[in-house]
C-alpha cells in the first residue's frame, strides 16, 4: 500500500497540462475544487466529469497513475457513500430497522463518490505535470503580493517545496525499512489493532531518524551554499503566459458558466 502513494510525484512529459504556467495551474485547480463542490444537479456533475477527464487525457501521464493515486484513499470513499446512502431524507424505497434507502440517499451518495473521485484525479493532476521546483515558484508568484505586509512568502514556498520533495523520499524509505523488517520475520499484518500498532513501532523510530538525518544534512548543504533567504536572488527560469494558458482560462471559464447555468435553471437533485 505504501508504494501506491502518489502524492508529490512528477511524471515528466511534454504534453498539453506540462506546458501550461504552473500559476495558471494552481488557480485552475482552486477554481475546480470550489466548482466541483457547486455541483447540485447530475448535468453539472456530467460537466465537471468531462473537465476531468479532459484534463487526464491532455496530461500525457498513464491512467495507472491516476488509479494508484485513487486507491489509497478508496477505503474512504466507499465508507463516506455507504453512510450518505443511508442519509437521504424522503419516502424510502428501502426500509430495514433505523436503516433505511431513499433516491435523496442515493443522489448524495452518487454525489459525493463523484465529487472525491474528481478532487483527487484533478489534484494529482497537478502534482503528475509540475514539478516541486515550478509549483513553488509559482506559489512565490502569486502570494508575492503579500511581501508588503512582511508575510515570508519565500519561506513559505521553500518549505512547501522541500516537503513535497520528502514525501516520495520518505515513502521509498518506509518500504525499504518494512522491507527489512519483514525479512527479520517482523510480523506487521496478524493480530488486533492494538498489536498492528505495536509492530509499527519498529518502522517509525528508524523512519523517524532517517527523516531528522536528511532534514539535518539539506540544512547543512543550504548553508555551505549561503543560502539567506529570498532577497537579492535571481532565477534560472521566467515564468510566462502563452496562448495555451489562455486557452485553459477559457476552457475553466466555459465550464464555471455552465455549471452556473445549470444551478440555475435546472431544478437541484440533493
Amino acid at each position: 500500500m505504501i508504494r501506491d502513494v502518489t502524492l508529490g510525484q512528477y511524471y515528466p512529459g511534454k504534453s498539453l497540462v506540462h506546458r501550461l504556467d504552473p500559476r495558471v495551474k494552481i488557480v485552475l485547480l482552486v477554481a475546480c475544487i470550489v466548482i466541483i463542490f457547486c455541483t447540485f444537479n447530475y448535468l453539472s456533475l456530467a460537466l465537471v466529469t468531462l473537465f476531468t477527464v479532459m484534463c487526464i487525457a491532455s496530461s500525457g501521464v498513464p491512467a495507472k497513475f491516476y488509479f494508484k493515486s485513487l486507491k489509497v484513499i478508496i477505503t474512504i470513499v466507499v465508507i463516506t457513500s455507504v453512510l450518505n446512502l443511508f442519509y437521504g431524507t424522503g419516502d424510502p424505497l428501502w426500509e430495514w430497522g433505523i436503516l433505511k434507502i431513499t433516491v435523496n440517499g442515493i443522489n448524495r451518495a452518487i454525489f459525493v463518490t463523484v465529487r472525491i473521485v474528481c478532487l483527487i484525479l484533478i489534484s494529482s493532476c497537478l502534482t503528475f505535470t509540475t514539478s516541486p521546483t515550478d509549483l513553488s515558484d509559482a506559489l512565490e508568484r502569486i502570494m508575492k503580493p503579500l511581501n508588503k505586509i512582511h508575510f515570508p512568502v519565500h519561506e513559505i514556498a521553500m518549505m512547501m517545496s522541500l516537503a513535497l520533495r520528502f514525501v516520495p523520499t520518505l515513502i521509498e524509505e518506509t518500504d525499504k525499512i518494512m522491507q527489512a523488517q519483514k525479512a527479520r520475520v517482523a510480523d506487521m499484518e496478524s493480530g488486533n489493532i492494538f498489536q498492528r500498532l505495536k509492530a509499527l513501532i519498529p518502522i517509525l523510530i528508524p523512519l523517524f531518524v532517517s527523516a531528522f538525518r536528511r532534514a539535518y544534512d539539506l540544512a547543512t548543504a543550504m548553508e555551505c551554499r549561503c543560502y539567506k533567504g529570498g532577497d537579492g536572488r535571481t532565477r534560472m527560469k521566467i515564468i510566462h503566459m502563452s496562448k495555451l494558458d489562455v486557452l485553459a482560462i477559457i476552457t475553466a471559464a466555459l465550464l464555471i458558466c455552465g455549471v452556473v447555468l445549470c444551478n440555475i435553471f435546472l431544478t437541484a437533485v440533493m
